[in-house]
């Protein structure tokens, strides 16, 4: 009885160690297949398309079913005349696009490669009339991160195309400094804006070390290749280069926005304080109080409007990663919204 448990356990053993490596192998072969397969592809959507479909369905909806006949004819008529008109101003050179861009940033400035290469397709095929809209949201991060990132809204105001940056929630530090490359800047009433200031915090742990005879010995070529360090004694003289560093940063932060917004104040509101898009206006942070769903439908009664991405592949991990991903935000989002009503509950 015990040999039959032993070599029932042995190829149970066995068994469980082959599935593993053909798993192994299946993984690696598809990841390998996703690795050769990760160009990028570019998405292109009209918005105007989308918006016409929308509303149509709308009518249709809300019609009386003996209507949507003639509801229908209707809707061919003005697809015909559409065509026709924007054929007649293609001709001419008439006609008017707009490309919208969208840029949301994360500590990183992620998004900068490819917000680079959508600035580059765009410029490729732009016209002398026509608009780059770029729907903007960011706190702000790395200092050479969103210098790189604001580089890119120069490269499209140096091809001479107007650039309208629009803020819906915010655009601080950072992120601010991409907008004010814009030739015009749009935000909600209540987005943040602002935050011109630079900021650094470094922890550091040497009394506890040194409160358990622990040493640490730090070596550098440079009189400043260290200033403020984790595990080190920090000196004063670190401390006071530390802090010209920041000016300087500071300084080259304020000469950036004062370029590009010479109507600003700018030695008044480079405090690092952030002001809401209703206020922001009348500093001269922003130009105007708009939303960009609003600007967007403004601008498609005279104008082709177009949505620009750069979208990645739609593999099997990137779809497991996404849907890990969006449950846990589902989770955390309930979480604080439980939290927040919480605040208003009576016991």
């Amino acid at each position: 009885m015990s040999e039959w448990i032993i070599e029932q356990g042995t190829f149970l053993l066995q068994t469980l160690v082959v599935v593993g490596l053909i798993g192994i192998a299946v993984v690696l072969v598809m990841r390998a297949k996703e690795g050769a397969d990760q160009a990028f592809t570019l998405r292109i959507d009209t918005l105007n398309d989308q918006r016409r479909y929308r509303r149509r369905r709308l009518k249709m909806a809300a019609s009386a079913p003996n209507q949507r006949k003639k509801l229908m004819k209707a809707f061919r008529r003005d697809d015909k005349t559409r065509e026709k008109n924007a054929s007649k101003k293609s001709d001419e050179g008439d006609h008017q696009r707009v490309w919208v861009l969208d840029f949301h940033g994360d500590i990183r400035a992620s998004a900068t490669e490819h917000f680079a290469e959508e600035v580059s397709a765009i410029i490729d095929v732009a016209e002398a009339n026509d608009e780059v809209v770029v729907r903007l949201e960011s706190g702000g991060g790395l200092v050479h991160a969103y210098g790189l990132a604001a580089a890119q809204v120069d490269r499209l105001r140096d091809a001479g195309l107007k650039t309208t940056v629009c803020i819906d929630k915010v655009a601080a530090s950072g992120g601010y400094l991409m907008a004010c490359s814009a030739t015009h800047i749009k935000a909600a009433p209540f987005a943040v804006i602002g935050s011109i200031g630079v900021v650094a915090q470094v922890p550091n742990i040497h009394r506890l070390l040194k409160r358990h005879d622990i040493d640490v010995e730090l070596l550098t070529a440079g009189k400043y290749k260290r200033t403020l360090t984790v595990l080190g004694e920090n000196t004063e003289e670190g401390r006071e280069k530390f802090m010209d560093d920041l000016e300087n940063t500071h300084r080259l932060f304020k000469a950036h926005v004062a370029e590009r917004r010479p109507q600003m104040d700018i030695d008044t509101l480079a405090t690092g304080e952030i002001w809401y898009g209703s206020e922001a206006v009348e500093l001269k942070l922003i130009d105007s109080v708009q939303t960009s769903e609003a600007y967007l439908f403004e601008r498609m009664q005279k104008a082709k409007v177009m949505s620009v991405a750069l979208e990645p592949p739609q593999t099997l991990s990137r779809k497991l990663g996404q849907a890990v991903s969006h449950g846990i935000e589902r989770a955390g989002v309930k979480t604080l919204g439980v939290l927040e009503a919480s605040r208003w509950y009576k016991q």
